[in-house]
């Protein structure tokens, strides 16, 4: 099997060369190609029981590498099941027309936090309209960029509860394929994210500096309104462990992973994708070196910014309050998060000690030196 890392130690210095890129670029480059590597140091580890030593080379624990999500995402599932409530959950996407992509790449921050307002405020509002549900929700959002050729596609998923807290303290639950009509959350969005977007001064270069002149600006906004944007909502989950399961597959994910990739051969990188414009078969796809390269880097995050974020009933403000309340409307049985190792959650959640002696099966590893 072939890894990202392989392929960016092969070509990533010519791609490197050729092209001007970003420093968090290169230093998500540059951390992909040592990870677990001598270059990132290396600890010991001997087994209590038979002397038996190993050693294990350390992790980058960037966010944007594949070798490095599992672990990541195991930890954060354990934390996040204390906010599971006993209730049904629905899966939302949101997107944006193609047409503002090259937009949204040239402006990433400002674009990607417009995404997460105009999405969270759209839900916020509509599920207090006692036309829909009437009450106050909360939910996760995620930020993805890619699709499944690894092109530009930003996106947002939401993970929202069948149901909220109206005003007199009651749980109200939606009993219907989704509390709000999606083509009311799509006009809104809609309406909420060009608002935005009008407000901001946003950069323009090579295609899009047309844009720069404010005529121009304004005729594709309007073009915009006048456009259907696609929002859709996935069927619920129906308890909070496939809710567990699900969300990790959604919030340490990147933009491709090493077993899909292929193989490479004569510069040429071979991959998995499914097509879900022809049923969700899966393909293969084969591009050169340089753009498989470019494709992946186009997913690379600005520094810093927070691309899972929790809102309403959720939000950090009402964790210790509301969150309570809803468990308690919901006979959510209370968990009670123990203070473990990132070893003992693994063994948790995966059901796997990868603490246990490889070599005499009884002793457990431990690394009292780092080297």
């Amino acid at each position: 099997m072939v890894e990202m890392q392989e392929i960016i130690k092969k070509y990533g210095k010519e791609y490197k060369e050729k092209h001007k890129m970003m420093p968090h670029i290169i230093k998500a480059m540059e951390a992909i190609e040592k990870c677990r590597t001598g270059e990132l140091g290396a600890h010991e580890d001997v087994c209590d029981e038979c002397g038996y030593k190993k050693i294990s080379y350390n992790s980058c624990r960037n966010r944007h590498c594949p070798k490095c999500q599992s672990i990541a995402r195991e930890k954060w599932i354990y934390n996040r099941e204390q906010e599971i409530l006993n209730v049904k959950y629905f899966h939302v996407v949101f997107t944006i027309p193609s047409e503002i992509y090259l937009i949204a790449k040239q402006n990433e921050n400002t674009v990607y936090k417009i995404l997460f307002k105009a999405a969270s405020e759209t839900l916020e509002e509509l599920a207090k309209d006692k036309k829909y549900l009437g009450a106050e929700i909360g939910f996760m959002e995620v930020l993805h960029t890619w699709g499944q050729t690894l092109v530009y596609h930003p996106h947002i998923h939401v993970i929202v509860p069948a149901g909220g807290i109206d005003r007199m303290g009651r749980w109200r639950e939606s009993k219907k394929k989704f509390f709000i009509p999606v083509k009311v959350i799509s006009r809104k969005f809609r309406g909420k994210f060009l608002y935005y977007l009008k407000q901001e001064k946003l950069e323009y270069y090579g295609k899009n500096e047309y844009l720069e002149i404010k005529e121009n600006f304004e005729e594709l906004v309007a073009k915009m309104y006048n456009k259907e944007w696609v929002v859709y909502c996935k069927p619920p989950f129906e308890n909070a462990k496939s809710v567990i399961k699900y969300l990790g597959r959604y919030t340490h994910r990147v933009a491709i992973s090493n077993n899909r990739i292929i193989k490479e051969e004569d510069g040429k990188i071979t991959f998995k994708y499914r097509d879900y414009k022809d049923n969700k078969k899966e393909k293969e796809m084969t591009l050169e070196a340089e753009e498989f390269i470019r494709r992946f880097l186009l997913h690379i995050l600005p520094p810093r910014f927070m691309k899972i974020r929790h809102y309403g009933l959720l939000g950090n403000r009402n964790k210790k309050t509301k969150l309570a309340i809803c468990k308690k409307l919901t006979n959510t049985a209370n968990f009670e998060k123990q203070e473990l190792t990132t070893l003992e959650i693994l063994k948790k959640t995966l059901g796997v000690d990868f603490n246990l002696c490889p070599h005499c099966k009884k002793g457990h590893m431990l690394a009292p030196n780092t080297t």
